[in-house]
């Protein structure tokens, strides 16, 4: 049986900030934070990441900038905006409200309801 998650639809952007968020990464790194972030439950596809970082470039949620990667390749390295950082305040906020809602539905006894 596989521990790793399955992502939920619209959480792959909220994970991509929160990365980022810790620090400018380039793609492949912010896979490897994800995965830290995650304690290893989650694993983001390339061909999911790339296109996400795209989107949230367009958005104007993170602004890209090239460099040299820690084995010395050229990279393209991204960081949050202030849009960024507010979107990933408010999505943050809005996450934790339903992961307590469906918790507290999850744990409902039928002699409770």
């Amino acid at each position: 049986m596989n521990d790793q998650a399955q992502l939920l639809p619209g959480t792959l952007d909220l994970l991509i900030l929160r990365a980022v968020s810790l620090g400018p990464l380039h793609g492949y790194g912010i896979l490897l934070r994800i995965g830290q972030i995650s304690g290893n439950a989650l694993l983001i596809e390339q061909g999911a990441l790339y296109p996400g970082l795209f989107r949230l470039v367009r958005q104007g949620l993170l602004k890209a900038n090239w460099g040299t990667s820690e084995n010395n390749r050229r990279a393209k390295f991204y960081e949050l905006t202030v849009a960024g950082r507010k979107r990933l305040r408010e999505e943050t906020d809005s996450w934790n409200r339903l992961a307590a809602a469906i918790a507290s539905a999850l744990s409902q006894q039928p002699e409770e309801v």
